[in-house]
């Protein structure tokens, strides 16, 4: 990958994680799984295809705001 460019991670209302900009998957063993400048990842656990989504999650009652966990103020 020549170019880099900024990488924006959106975790979506009760599916996946969208990954836009210049990205490498890369796999346990460090071998490249697949570049390129969007994607869609599994968040509910389910899918097939992991890393990446199948719309699994819209079938197997996965739940999710999609807003994160606040830190607790002390």
């Amino acid at each position: 990958m020549s170019e880099q460019s900024p990488v924006k991670i959106t975790v979506t209302e009760n599916g996946w994680y969208q990954v836009e900009g210049t990205t490498e998957i890369i796999a346990s063993d460090g071998s490249l799984i697949r570049e390129g400048d969007k994607f869609f990842l599994c968040r509910c656990g389910h899918s097939n295809v992991k890393p990446f989504c199948d719309n699994t999650h819209k079938t197997c009652g996965f739940v999710d705001d999609g807003l994160g966990k606040k830190p607790k103020k002390d």
